[in-house]
């Protein structure tokens, strides 16, 4: 049976290579979808947890999860040997920066190696993990050339971008229209059968593994920069006297030609503060230097400063030091009504606080406890009992869960980045 009939009649078995945020709501998509789902993770807590039925990702339903496992549609392993027995293989794994700013490609060069070594014939691979323009040429086609493969023949390779909103509630990864870019058009063709089957969402072909990859950095650059003027624009008119709120307010009621970014205390997500510099980096290879993608990274990498520099001179207008004093950051995570640290802007915040000498705890109730990888320490969520004992509070994170009503009111300071308060009048309560 050849793998388009195999797709066509759900006999074929999917792997999922990275269990992480992208990885298990995608198993799990299509593991409902009525397909054998095997993943494969380096970590042994993620493997076992799949393995027991417990979830750890927040767009995850744990009913639904424990479900599938129990019903054998979803398994994990430490072990790529797993692979052999996979007709459609997604690669979800991490692409991180290094600390020169650098695409770190260790985790896919990793993981191609290991499937290149594990695959079967007639087996369709996709990767889904954000990168640069050329990686699907660059790693994914010799991999599995150089084990006797010819893609476009006996392999298939294709790459699909994710595109996971973490707290999204309108789009999931069933729902969200898939870009996909084959080596080959018979790559192309098996790649749009199997999200077909899998997805209810359109599937948006495209000529090449490079035009997806490079569509998705052109997402997330175009936020990545639209971002970077709604906080310049909160910069400069800090310093006029202007609520920069207002103004984009303003500038929403005009029907066409304006789409309305917000400032915030930084950028956080695996996407938006590192996918760019993937950009960036590629150029350089081409002799071109990305100007404004750069200096928005910049304006973006600041604002945690100028938060804090605001904190500090509404703390002096009452007579405070920032070093005397003792700051409440209120949220954690880097988007509203989520768990998820990744690039989160209190590690900014929090890292400058010490600078400064200043005493400060935080609270999330989505967030109980967290490492910093910036200072490399551990903190703990406190409760909200004991608001009025704090000079000042830093509303970091709009959770929906707080009453920011009663958290103004039982405040002596209260200097809001997300427009969370917004409606609430009080001498106490400062709008970034």
């Amino acid at each position: 049976m050849n793998l388009k009939t195999k797709i066509q009649e759900k006999t074929a078995v999917i792997g999922v290579v990275g269990l992480g945020y992208v990885g298990l709501p995608m198993a799990v998509t299509v593991a409902r979808k009525g397909f054998k789902v095997v993943g494969v993770d380096v970590s042994e807590h993620a493997v076992t947890n799949v393995n027991n039925g417990v979830n750890y990702i927040g767009d995850v339903d744990d009913a639904e999860l424990k479900q599938l496992v129990e019903n054998k549609m979803l398994s994990a392993s430490l072990s790529y040997e797993c692979m052999n027995e996979c007709d459609v293989i997604m690669v979800a794994v991490p692409t991180p920066l290094d600390k020169y700013q650098q695409p770190d490609s260790s985790y896919i060069r990793s993981s191609i190696k290991s499937l290149a070594e594990n695959v079967s014939k007639d087996t369709l691979v996709i990767l889904e993990s954000t990168t640069y323009p050329g990686t699907t040429q660059e790693i994914l086609v010799p991999a599995f050339e150089e084990k006797g493969f010819e893609v476009g023949k006996d392999i298939f390779i294709a790459f699909s971008p994710e595109r996971v909103d973490p707290g999204n509630k309108d789009f999931k990864t069933n729902n969200t229209p898939k870009v996909v870019g084959g080596v080959s058009e018979k790559c192309n063709e098996l790649s749009k059968d199997f999200y077909e089957s899998i997805l209810d969402a359109s599937i948006h072909l495209v000529s090449t593994p490079a035009v997806a990859e490079m569509e998705k950095i052109y997402e997330n650059t175009f936020r990545n920069i639209n971002i970077a003027l709604a906080n310049e624009m909160t910069i400069l008119c800090e310093k006029m006297g202007i609520d920069v709120w207002e103004v984009i307010e303003a500038a929403k009621t005009k029907p066409y030609g304006f789409m309305a970014f917000y400032p915030g205390p930084g950028i956080g997500g695996h996407c938006i503060p590192l996918d760019p510099f993937y950009l960036t980096w590629k150029a350089r290879e081409y002799g071109y230097h990305t100007r404004l993608i750069e200096l928005a990274g910049e304006i973006n990498n600041e604002m945690p400063s100028f938060v804090i520099t605001k904190l500090s001179k509404l703390l002096n207008k009452r007579g405070l030091a920032l070093s005397k004093s003792k700051i409440l950051l209120l949220g954690a995570a880097y988007k509203r009504d989520i768990e998820d640290m990744r690039e989160s802007p209190i590690q900014d915040l929090i890292c400058l606080l010490e600078d400064h000498d200043a005493g400060f705890d935080y609270n999330d109730p989505h967030v109980p406890k967290f490492h910093n990888e910036l200072n490399d320490k551990h903190y703990t969520s406190v409760g909200l009992d004991k608001i009025e004992d704090y000079d000042a509070i830093v509303i970091v994170t709009d959770h929906k869960i707080y009453d920011y009503k009663d958290i103004v009111k039982r405040s002596k300071l209260v200097l809001d980045t997300r427009l969370a308060c917004d409606g609430i009048k009080a001498d106490n309560l400062v709008r970034m």
